[in-house]
Order: C-alpha cells, then structure tokens, then sequence
C-alpha cells in the first residue's frame, strides 16, 4: 500500500491465491465461482483473483491457514498486529486465506476491513485525506488502548460504507470521530465498567466527542454546516433517535455500523480486558443497538466462544431486545 500522507487501496489474498484488489477480476481461468460472488459484492474496494492467478506474487503477505483460524486458540492479537505493520509498511501486501471456503474468507476479510480504505464519491478527495491524517496524528500508537480504539474507528467507517455505500461525509465523519473523546479518558486505562450508570455515562461520552470531534473537523477546513451535523450524529449515537428526528436514519446508521465493530473486532479485547461478566453485559447493550437489517450481518463475523454462546442465548431467549 502506498502510504503518504493519506491512506490508499491496498492488494489483498482469500482463498490460496485470489487476491483482493479494487474490483473483481470476471473470465478465465480467474472466474469466481458463483458462490463467491456474494463475497465479492460485499468487499468492492478489493479485486478477488482466483488461485490460478500469479497476480501478487512475490508480495509482502500475512497467512491465515483455514485450521488456524478455526480454532478456538486462534490469535486474534497476532493477527491484528501483523495486518497493521503490513498495512503501514508502505508498499503493496497482501493477505491469503490458505485452504478456506466464502465464509472463512467473509470472516477474515471483515477483520481486515479497516484497511480497505472502501470509499464513495463524498469521502474520496483531499478533504477527507485530511481529516484522516489529523485523527492519525491525535493518535499515539504505541499505546494499546489507543492503537484498539484507531483500528476501531477506522473498521466503524468502513463498517458504515458496507451498510449504506452512499452514505453522505458527515455519517463518514462521525463514523471515524464517534470515539475520539477516549483519548482524553481511556487512552491509558477503561473506566465504563467502573459507572454506576452505564446509560448516562456513554451519553456523556458521546457530547464530549461531539465537542472534540467539532473541533477537529474545523482544523482540517471542514465546512460549518457539514461539522455541527457531524456533532449532532456523534452527540446521539449511544441511543435511538427521538420519533420525527431528521437525523434517525443517519443515527441509526451509526449505532449499526459501531455495533458491527465491537462484534467484529473489539470483542476479543473486550472479553480479555473486562473478563465474562462485563462482557455478558455489554453484547447485551450493543445488540439492543442494531435493527434486524443490520443484524444479519453477525452470521459473517468470527467471535469467541464465550461471546457467541451470549449472542445466540439473547437472539433466543430476549428476541425482542434487536425488534
């Protein structure tokens, strides 16, 4: 991936050889078989070749072996960190998913999403360019709450272009800036556990990033009208849109798409950090967050066993809580 001073697409593998690429490759030997198809819908900002293929070759690559990533021991971490090291080398990389079939490779590629750089006609251009390098540069990596909370930000931004590929900038924005206020509270340490009540205190969370995010965007020349939406869409997606709110759609786009995230890549650390208990309680209060449409999305997404064992005991026993 060619990185400068803003992020671009980058070259990526699933299945052996098929890598991922801008587009999709269609005819010949690189034909994808139809039932890859649908994956390929759902990741345009890659291009999927078929192993036949010598495209990429001899790229820098990250291996996810089928047998390893099935398992239960599977190291979510390791992964992380290689794909990021890869992905801010600069230079073209590339990641093969060695032996697995479209659901393996729904699944890995939804981990690796954050770096996609999936784009529509309001987010591509210098304008959004800069917002990206200025959320980089508040951003100090070394340290691993704030390296969890960049990659989760960036994985909400896509997850928001996957639910809607024509979402406007202002649901990009709050998308990418919805956590930014962490880096005041929790850059060294979680304190969310430690509220007596949990409801009030993302809600607090959620004006003070408004404010921060405000003030981010107009350093990077975002126009005033495109900020204060910005703000209201981060200042309110810690719950519903009031009935014959504007803004519901956009907020519950929002809400859907940080849901996603905390199921697709933050949950491991979540469980790690907080232990079982905690996290009982917070898969319950991020599925609340989804609509049905939204929550389709969580057949495609690998999670531990203790978090999947607490999802599929809330959609059965409390279906209601997603309605």
């Amino acid at each position: 991936m060619a990185r400068g001073l803003h992020l671009r697409n980058f070259q990526m593998m699933a299945e052996l050889r098929a890598i991922l690429r801008g587009g999709v490759r269609k005819g010949g030997a690189d034909r994808l078989p139809p039932s890859w198809e649908t994956l390929a819908k759902d990741f345009p900002a890659v291009e999927l070749w078929w192993p036949t293929s010598a495209n990429g070759r001899g790229l820098p690559s990250l291996l996810v072996p089928s047998a390893e990533w099935e398992s239960q021991f599977f190291n979510f971490y390791e992964l992380d960190g290689d794909l990021d090291a890869l992905a801010e080398r600069g230079g073209p990389f590339a990641v093969e998913i060695l032996g697995g079939a479209p659901r393996m490779a729904r699944e890995v590629l939804t981990r690796c999403q954050r770096w996609m750089d999936r784009r529509n006609g309001a987010s591509r251009g210098e304008l959004f360019d800069r917002v990206l390098n200025r959320h980089r540069r508040e951003h100090d990596l070394s340290k691993p709450l704030v390296r969890a909370d960049y990659n989760h930000a960036l994985d909400t931004w896509q997850w928001a272009l996957r639910l809607d590929p024509e979402a406007d900038l202002a649901v990009q924005l709050a998308a990418l800036l919805h956590d930014i206020e962490r880096l005041d509270t929790e850059a060294d340490r979680r304190i969310e556990h430690r509220a007596d009540d949990y409801q009030v205190f993302k809600d607090g969370h959620a004006a003070r990033g408004a404010e921060m995010a405000g003030a981010l965007l107009e350093e990077a020349g975002v126009d005033t009208q495109t900020r204060r939406r910005t703000a209201r869409l981060i200042a309110g997606h810690e719950h519903a849109a009031a009935p014959g709110d504007p803004d519901a759609g956009a907020i519950a786009l929002l809400n859907d798409a940080d849901a996603l995230s905390f199921f697709s890549l933050n949950s491991v650390g979540y469980l790690d950090y907080f232990g079982p208990e905690a996290t009982r309680r917070k898969v319950a209060y991020t599925l609340r967050r989804l609509r049905p449409e939204a929550r389709r999305h969580l057949d495609g997404i690998r999670l531990r066993p203790v978090v999947s064992r607490e999802l599929e005991a809330l959609l059965e026993e409390v279906p209601e809580v997603v309605a």
